[in-house]
């Protein structure tokens, strides 16, 4: 008559998970090594068994120190092999075999089967350093964020950290707006554009109580990723100096005007659909001989009118760097006519002061000028036109600029960015930023970062003008 499974286990009772107390099993010690400091002075990682259907009452009591020793089993008990099964061994062979044989069977092992049960392993996180992250994107959107969120996420999970989202930017930060993100939640989003957690232009210094509400929100959180632009930053920059926040940047801006990086993530991108319209554009202009007016994104710097200017063919390129003058715009266009041309393109940035133009005098809460209402485009189109008498066309690319696929270098340096911000994380290295320097990527301070605009420097006007009429 076959015995019955509990008393066959304690016949048996040389493989089964305890912790030394009656009733229940306890987790066996890991010998894996592990290179983390965090595990210096304490055993290595723990595994936990767990197994289906056991009950308190069904524990044979064995030593937990069985599972660590690799001591030769009795005749008949159950042995695991190198993880293809286990198998019952006579007590002969196995005290035949060499000891150290034995020791890296039992590590190599993870199919046990206790009492005719194959138990499940989870391995358990016993990082003293475990992280809840949280990524937030602030300002205009751009191409390449969610990259930048994927990275970051890829990056920390790796290390058993937690990450999370910050809704709708700094304004999230302030209502305490957090969202999981785990595998499922950023699968599939590097090709795609916007981002996934949302963003607005709230400045928490501009909001009653708006940085009290934002200390708070750290309190849930162990350290903050940061990624936007002059103003974004500006609000990380100042939280890390007034109360230390643990807060790293990820420069993002399709202007590309922040200091203290060569390149920033979303400009290529803006660079390349602004060529493509000034590409389409000139066959229009051509085939009907007119002054087609381009009007590109750029508060404060011109840096994607003269890319873009000199990528497409731009016979004239004006900036907010260099004061407008509507006598040069039209020398510059009636010399070209002179020659025989008869259409002209003409590349501005939405940012140009033009002479007798008024702004509506509405900001936002950083303090800047609402482009969308001064119409530069439209108005530089008026005066061409009263002054030459040539057809003019106006066309503003706006958003259009931000939106779709991020370009492959986009992708690559967005990837870059928050796998450094990761880095910075864990290294603690806070109130630093990712910066592309040549091309490295390397840390800066965020104060001198967003200390001032990286204007358009005059010889890169130079070179455009080289191409002017």
């Amino acid at each position: 008559m076959r015995k019955s499974r509990s008393s066959a286990a304690n016949a048996r009772g040389t493989n089964r998970c305890s912790d030394g107390t009656p009733g229940w099993p306890g987790p066996p010690v890991s010998t894996r090594r592990t290179p983390r400091e965090a595990f210096a002075s304490s055993p290595a990682p723990t595994c936990r068994c767990s197994i289906p259907g056991r009950r308190p009452d069904q524990s044979s009591g064995t030593s937990s120190s069985e599972h660590v020793k690799p001591a030769m089993p009795a005749h008949g008990a159950a042995s695991c092999s190198d993880g293809r099964g286990c198998r019952a061994e006579a007590g002969p062979e196995a005290a035949r075999r060499p000891a150290a044989r034995q020791t890296r069977r039992l590590r190599r092992s993870t199919n046990l089967i206790v009492d005719g049960y194959r138990p499940t392993l989870r391995r358990v996180n016993v990082n003293s350093n475990h992280m809840r992250i949280g990524v937030l994107t602030g300002g205009g959107d751009c191409p390449g964020l969610n990259a930048v969120i994927r990275a970051v996420g890829r990056r920390s999970w790796a290390r058993g950290h937690e990450v999370v989202g910050v809704r709708e930017g700094w304004r999230g930060m302030i209502e305490h707006w957090f969202e999981p993100l785990g595998p499922q939640e950023i699968s599939g989003i590097l090709p795609r554009g916007g981002t996934i957690v949302g963003t607005s232009r709230t400045n928490p210094y501009k909001v009653d109580g708006g940085v009290d509400r934002v200390r708070d929100g750290f309190s849930q959180l162990q350290a903050l990723v940061a990624i936007g632009g002059e103003d974004t930053l500006g609000v990380a920059a100042r939280l890390h100096e007034d109360f230390g926040a643990p807060v790293v940047g990820v420069p993002k801006t399709i202007d590309n005007d922040l200091a203290g990086t060569d390149y920033t993530f979303g400009f290529d991108t803006a660079v390349s659909v602004c060529v493509e319209a000034i590409d389409r554009i000139h066959t229009t202009a051509e085939s009907h001989n007119r002054v087609m007016v381009i009007e590109v994104m750029g508060r404060h710097t011109g840096w994607i009118a003269v890319h873009s200017g000199i990528a497409g063919g731009a016979d004239v390129i004006l900036i907010p760097e260099r004061p407008v003058d509507l006598d040069e715009v039209e020398h510059e266009i009636r010399r070209r006519h002179a020659r025989g041309k008869n259409f002209s393109i003409v590349v501005v940035s939405e940012g140009c002061e033009l002479p007798g133009a008024e702004d509506k005098g509405e900001v936002d809460q950083f303090g800047h000028r609402l482009l969308a209402k001064r119409g530069v485009g439209e108005r530089l189109g008026e005066e061409i036109e009263s002054r030459t008498g040539f057809e003019t066309r106006v066309t503003v690319l706006g958003h259009i600029q931000r939106g779709g696929s991020p370009t492959a270098r986009d992708r690559i340096l967005a990837t870059r960015f928050g796998v450094k911000a990761a880095d910075l994380v864990e290294e603690g290295a806070f109130g630093q930023m990712a910066a592309l320097r040549g091309d490295d990527v390397i840390a800066v301070s965020l104060a001198e970062a967003t200390a001032e605009l990286k204007t358009v420097p005059l010889e890169w006007y130079e070179l455009a003008k080289t191409f002017f009429g």
